[in-house]
């Protein structure tokens, strides 16, 4: 499914991760990065999200980065999007986490007034930043 969201996302040719590398990042032995799952009858998997905390230090505590949601294309609009999204909220909510955040691209229309029905706001004035690759080394003063 990580392979179908990314050709949803037009980002195919981005991905590297494989099948071992993600069960060594939700399943190994100091996992910091989590998942949740929507399932049919059938334990036929039909949606996920994967999550890991963060910190605010204007909060003053963690709160739930969503590194990735998606449900397969038949299931959308039947509830389980709201679904993983309900459970991450309460997630928070027991452990006194401080926000729920995630990044949506700016033309998945559908994704945004998905989110903004669930109460998100989508933050117009802050833009994500990265730094990886060859960038990632020379930042690091390293060579490749």
């Amino acid at each position: 499914m990580v392979r179908e969201l990314a050709e949803f996302e037009k980002l195919a040719d981005k991905v590297d991760s494989t099948e071992e590398s993600l069960a060594e990042a939700l399943f190994g032995e100091s996992p910091r990065v989590f998942a949740v799952m929507v399932e049919a009858s059938g334990d036929r998997p039909i949606g996920f999200a994967i999550w890991f905390y963060t910190f605010s230090s204007f909060r003053g505590r963690h709160g739930v980065w969503i590194e990735d949601i998606y449900i397969r294309p038949e299931w959308r609009g039947k509830g389980c999007g709201k679904a993983i999204m309900a459970e991450l909220a309460k997630h928070c909510l027991s452990e006194n986490l401080g926000r729920l955040e995630w990044s949506v691209l700016d033309w998945n229309q559908k994704a945004i007034d998905f989110y903004r029905k669930q109460g998100a706001a989508v933050l117009d004035d802050w833009r994500i930043c990265r730094i990886d690759g060859t960038a990632l080394w020379r930042l690091a003063d390293k060579t490749l």
